[in-house]
């Protein structure tokens, strides 16, 4: 009997993950344990992305995975951020846990320091979007059937209108040729609502729009009541009305 190699698979709501987590899937030695993503406290929100605990969870039921919180400050210090990491990763790896998936592109700073936490407990990552075509990866989210929303953008890179749109191909067709396809250096962040992993699509109407920093502008989701017959599908899903400052993704 093949014994497989158990995995966390480190979730922030959006697309990369969300993409990463589709390719481990297709591969059978593989065993997704859970779940793992960092809320924000003081918001309980997800850090970065900004969206809401309760949407989280309906994620985590929806792809049927337990989910794990990592909580941290609204401002913490890289000692904060590897302290409640490294508490967490702990616990899993007494559990037979070995390894944590990545939605990682090109940022080779930001795997060098992911690697170098894991080596300090004995354990790896694994990156199975590194080194591809950031255009292609978009593409191929979109014609997988993943839907996707933009929460937060930074307006040093990119405009405010992108914030709250839908990612798809009039997205990308629209986004200036200096922001990456997948906003890998930061321009954007995503909530993934629907696509092939998913039992159940994600219900949500669109709330405000509020700038926080004098930089990013963030887009609230409000989780609607979960419609038990609505599984997922290519169907609209909303009712719409009318700064990192850790690794991401």
């Amino acid at each position: 009997m093949t014994v497989r190699e158990k995995l966390l698979v480190a979730w922030s709501g959006g697309k990369d993950s969300a993409l990463a987590l589709y390719k481990i899937l297709k591969i059978p030695h593989y065993e997704i344990v859970a779940i793992l993503s960092t809320v924000t406290v003081e918001y309980d929100r997800i850090s970065m992305h900004g969206v809401r605990t309760a949407l989280l969870e309906q994620q985590a039921d929806s792809l049927g995975y337990p989910l794990e919180r990592i909580y941290i400050s609204k401002n913490p210090s890289n000692g904060e951020y590897e302290s409640a990491m490294r508490g967490v990763l702990e616990r899993y790896q007494a559990e037979g846990v070995s390894s944590v998936v990545f939605g990682d592109i090109f940022l080779e700073e930001v795997r060098k320091y992911r690697e170098e936490q894991l080596a300090i407990l004995g354990m790896r990552g694994v990156f199975p979007l590194w080194g591809r075509n950031t255009s292609g990866l978009a593409r191929t989210f979109i014609a997988l059937g993943f839907k996707a929303v933009t929460t937060c953008v930074d307006s040093t890179m990119v405009s405010k209108d992108f914030v709250g749109k839908a990612f798809d191909r009039q997205f990308l067709s629209e986004l200036p040729s200096t922001v990456d396809p997948c906003g890998e250096n930061g321009e954007f962040h995503s909530f993934v609502y629907d696509g092939p992993i998913f039992r159940k699509r994600i219900l949500y109407t669109e709330g405000n729009v509020v700038l926080r920093e004098n930089r990013f502008y963030y887009c609230d989701l409000i989780p609607l009541a979960p419609a038990h017959d609505a599984p997922s599908s290519d169907r609209g899903v909303t009712a719409r009305f009318d700064r990192p400052s850790s690794p991401r993704d």
